[in-house]
């Protein structure tokens, strides 16, 4: 990531990232996804005002009436140009709002296109001044928020809006699922996923074996060698998620060593890498890999055939992922399979987090450009996402929870998935953590290289500790990277 382009944005970015903080309940994306992403740098025009309620919007595209059923004022039969990251959650999902906004007052029609580079394809649209007025700002190839955040339009007004039920938006929200989304004091996109981390694995399968999901790394590396007798991997990896296990490593280690430990990491302070609870973790996951527990040859492996011979073949027992996963892998998984979530394990018999802290956050920030020819139609398209129709069916077609409370049921659709998320969100209580300092400063690129050489045995623990380091110290002792105190 580079410098601002000016020192407002460099204001606006440093009063931003001091809002960081653990949240109580459930705060900002995705760890890994989100460091799948490295700041992308978009040139920059002047702050862009918001779009009023009536009246000419930024862009130039007249407005309707405010009405209560049209808040926004959205331009009767116009079009809403949304383009949507297709990766785990696919786009059936707007478009399944874009049909419920259709029959709205306003009745306009949604344009959903789909992208897996939103970069390549929007960075020309923003620096012409033609953004969409919907983005699904996400995957590998993402948009850098703080460099476009001053072209982006206040979302305050969409949560304090009525959803399509009559009730106030925010108030139907799960706590937290704000923040991450919240730039010096403006709502600048609304994550609309709410993601749980866990070690995934499949309950039929353990109790086909006579298996316990095991709680404590002695349990893990005892069903490691329990697994091995019975010809199974415990894990497996592919080349472009290696740094899954790099979240798994970090969750289970600020489990056990608290806030300390996390703040640390996230702070890029020197020989934080070298926490006792971060090498305990290390020491663990190298006696997998010395013992034969993973599953070789992960690192020239599909990161979605790795998983398959996981969810479909079977051959490892243990996935460590954020509840994408079984989306993502509907389609080669195993019937009768059982997906089910647990917690990371922990070291000792009392970790300082509790034994149920979870890592969680929300995801999929959706923003609205305020040069968009029709921002207030990219408004009503994300509220009616919002309403809990749209956000039921989210949840019942992709077996993932939206930040939306009260739209998943008890069975959770059928979705054995689904339902330990329920339990493990509802377990953790106000034991649940964020990891945000790779999504930060695009580290992904660097540690995917030492994670796929620790997992093939190239290096050993104390290597792995030191190639992480330098990519945390490079960073650290980069003037021309703006630094953030994350809390």
């Amino acid at each position: 990531m580079g410098p601002l382009a000016s020192t407002t944005r460099l204001h606006l970015l440093e009063a931003t990232l001091n809002r960081i903080h653990t949240q109580s309940a459930l705060g900002r994306r995705n760890f890994l996804r989100g460091t799948l992403a490295a700041a992308v740098l978009i040139p920059t025009a002047s702050v862009l005002a918001g779009c009023a309620g009536g009246g000419t919007t930024p862009g130039g595209t007249a407005s309707g009436a405010v009405t209560a059923g049209n808040p926004f004022g959205v331009a009767s039969g116009s079009t809403v140009d949304a383009v949507i990251f297709k990766g785990g959650y696919d786009v059936k999902y707007v478009e399944f709002a874009a049909e419920i906004l259709a029959k709205g007052e306003a009745k306009a029609t949604a344009k959903v296109s789909p992208s897996t580079d939103i970069t390549g394809e929007l960075q020309p649209r923003f620096a012409g001044g033609t953004p969409p007025d919907l983005i699904d700002n996400s995957g590998a190839k993402k948009i850098g928020m703080t460099t476009i955040v001053d072209q982006l339009e206040d979302l305050q007004g969409v949560v304090d809006a009525k959803n399509l039920e009559g009730k106030v938006i925010k108030d139907t929200l799960y706590p937290g699922v704000l923040t991450p989304g919240t730039y010096g004091g403006k709502l600048a996109s609304i994550n609309y996923v709410l993601t749980v981390f866990a070690v995934w694995y499949s309950a039929s399968l353990f109790k086909e074996l006579g298996l316990t999901p095991p709680k404590t790394w002695d349990e893990m590396l005892k069903l490691g060698e329990d697994a091995k007798a019975q010809g199974k991997y415990l894990f497996t990896w592919g080349t472009e998620a290696a740094t899954y296990y790099q979240e798994f490593a970090l969750a289970s280690a600020i489990k056990e060593g608290g806030d300390d430990v996390r703040l640390a990491i996230e702070n890029l302070k020197p020989d934080a890498w070298s926490h006792p609870a971060i090498q305990d973790v290390f020491t663990a996951l190298e006696t997998c890999v010395k013992n034969g527990y993973f599953k070789p040859g992960g690192s020239g492996t599909k990161f979605t055939a790795a998983q398959a011979s996981w969810s479909n073949a079977q051959e490892a027992l243990l996935y460590p992922s954020g509840s994408w996963i079984e989306n993502e892998m509907k389609d080669q998984t195993k019937a009768g399979f059982e997906m089910t979530g647990m917690p990371v394990p922990h070291k000792s018999s009392s970790p300082k987090l509790g034994a149920d802290a979870i890592h969680s956050a929300s995801d999929e920030p959706f923003v609205v450009p305020s040069a968009a020819k029709n921002p207030a139609g990219g408004k009503e398209l994300l509220r009616t996402m919002l309403s809990q129709e749209a956000a039921a069916n989210f949840a019942k077609t992709i077996l993932a929870p939206t930040i939306v409370k009260g739209t998943v049921p008890a069975d959770g659709f059928g979705s054995t998935a689904l339902v330990s998320q329920t339990k493990m969100l509802d377990a953790a209580a106000d034991n649940v953590f964020d990891i945000r300092f790779g999504n930060v400063y695009g580290l992904n690129k660097d540690q995917l290289v030492t994670w796929n050489s620790f997992l093939d045995g190239k290096i050993d623990a104390a290597g792995l500790t030191a190639d992480l380091q330098k990519i945390s110290d490079k960073v650290a002792n980069d003037k021309s990277i703006t630094k953030i105190e994350i809390k």
